[in-house]
Formats: C-alpha cells, sequence, structure tokens
C-alpha cells in the first residue's frame, strides 16, 4: 500500500533526482533513498546496542587480525558431521 505524502525539497535536489529517475520515477527513487538511509540508522542502532558484549579477554584467540585469520581458516577446515541418510529431507539438502 502506498500513501500520498507532500515533502518540500530543495529545487536543485528534485532537479538532480528527476536527471537520474526522471520525473515519473520521482516516487519510486525517493522510496529507495528513504529505504537506504532506514537500513543504516536500523544498523546503526544495532551497532550501539550491541557494542562491548564481546570482550577482549574471553576471545584472545581474536588479539590481532592475523590471528582471526587463522581462527576463521580453522573453522573453515574443520570436519562436518552429516544427518543420516534415512531418506528423510533434511536442510540443506540438493
Amino acid at each position: 500500500m502506498t500513501v500520498r505524502t507532500n515533502l518540500l525539497l530543495p529545487e536543485a535536489l528534485v532537479r538532480e533526482v528527476d536527471k537520474y529517475a526522471g520525473p515519473r520515477g520521482r516516487s519510486r527513487f525517493v522510496a529507495e533513498a528513504l529505504e537506504a538511509k532506514l537500513k543504516r540508522e536500523r544498523l546503526r542502532e544495532a551497532i550501539k546496542a550491541t557494542a562491548g558484549v564481546l570482550k577482549a579477554e574471553d576471545y584472545p584467540h581474536w588479539a590481532t587480525s592475523e590471528m582471526v585469520v587463522e581462527w576463521v581458516r580453522a573453522r573453515r577446515a574443520e570436519e562436518t558431521s552429516y544427518p543420516p541418510d534415512d531418506g528423510v529431507p533434511h536442510a540443506g539438502d540438493a
């Protein structure tokens, strides 16, 4: 559902939007721009809300970027156990 709204925008900004979106694509262009801005704001809130959750002393193996790379490589190299072949479809089955 769409809602009609009235926005006051600088004339130069509208001209530039129309240059890329065309006058008939203005609403879609502005809606996409607002969605992108809202996504960044939600991410900013999530980052602020979770800042400090991981304590350095709890993860000494992440002390340097090199150690993080090694940790990731080790996790990727681990063997994975697969579900039994019981004829029942499981997530990830092709």
